[in-house]
């Protein structure tokens, strides 16, 4: 009879501790996953809140300084979403080619690029005469822009 017990002892004691292991383990994943989608979230939040317009005149002749080779474009800031006024927040492909050489300047003084307000943007390429196209992404928002030179 206490051959029994204690061998339902036993498995009692074996069963909790295979338990408490897979239980440690579930807790350390679950936190990860948790952690994860977390980040994800404030990711998707701050592209939903950012919006972009390209808000320079396509039929000026102010687009394209053919003697400095500079496109100059002015972009507002109309969405909720704070951004950083510097190279490093916008991609920018011109003609279908991705652009490094460009500078972003705050068109009413420094600081954040705040809703609202307004950035300009001189890109230092060489156009052809013709129609052509810049595309600006900011954290996933894309914006088209079509001139002619």
């Amino acid at each position: 009879m206490a051959s029994v017990s204690v061998s339902h002892l036993i498995l009692f004691i074996a069963s909790m501790m295979i338990a408490a292991s897979v239980a440690g383990v579930f807790t350390s994943s679950i936190g990860q996953l948790s952690g994860a989608i977390s980040e994800q979230g404030f990711d998707v939040s701050s592209d939903v809140r950012t919006d972009v317009e390209v808000i320079s005149d396509s039929g000026s002749n102010a687009i394209y300084n053919s003697t400095t080779e500079t496109i100059t474009l002015y972009v507002k800031n109309t969405g909720t979403e704070r951004l950083a006024a510097d190279p490093g927040v916008l991609d920018i492909l011109v003609d279908g080619q991705f652009v490094t050489d460009y500078t972003v300047t705050r068109a009413e003084g420094g600081g954040a690029w705040q809703p609202g307000t307004v950035v300009r943007l001189d890109i230092q390429q060489s156009l052809d005469g013709g129609d052509h196209r810049v595309q600006l992404t900011v954290n996933g928002d894309e914006e088209v822009f079509e001139f002619r030179t």
